[in-house]
């Protein structure tokens, strides 16, 4: 049985766009995180990936932080990139689209050449990213007022 949807690195501005589109879906209307934090400058230098159903409707976007952008946001070396903003509408959740959203983001990671990914998990997701092979570190904390849990996997 096919996929019934794409995923892929976000090329061109209309892409990004449904990358954010997904992301207040997600985050700002539905778990009420200020718009303000949501959107930042790391964006611009970030590496967008997208998922989309066969009539372009976007399903699912996440983003990779390399370079000086994930060591500040890391705290790690530079060969540790940071997964984040990784979102799934409600409608395309349970069709594996979060998995492989997270897997396009490690093979954008592999081919920039970095070693790792690191992400700040909302603590209600760790069971997922430990299923996909991310270890909890460190203790909790709070981001934009949800419990998360930093998270590595090397590459």
């Amino acid at each position: 049985m096919s996929t019934p949807y794409t995923v892929r690195v976000a090329e061109d501005p209309a892409d990004r766009e449904a990358c954010f589109a997904v992301r207040k879906e997600v985050f700002v209307a539905e778990q009420g995180v200020p718009e303000d934090l949501e959107y930042d400058a790391h964006d611009a230098g970030a590496v967008h990936v997208l998922a989309l159903r066969a009539d372009g409707t976007p399903l699912g976007a996440g983003r990779l932080l390399h370079g000086a952008a994930a060591v500040g946001h890391t705290g790690a070396d530079a060969s540790v990139g940071s997964l984040g903003r990784l979102a799934v509408t409600s409608a395309a959740r349970g069709l594996g689209v979060g998995a492989a959203l997270v897997r396009a983001v490690e093979d954008a990671a592999r081919a920039l050449g970095l070693t790792a990914v690191d992400l700040h998990a909302q603590t209600h997701a760790l069971g997922f990213y430990e299923r996909l092979g991310y270890t909890p570190y460190g203790p909790e904390f709070m981001d934009a007022g949800i419990p998360h849990r930093a998270m590595r996997r090397t590459l």
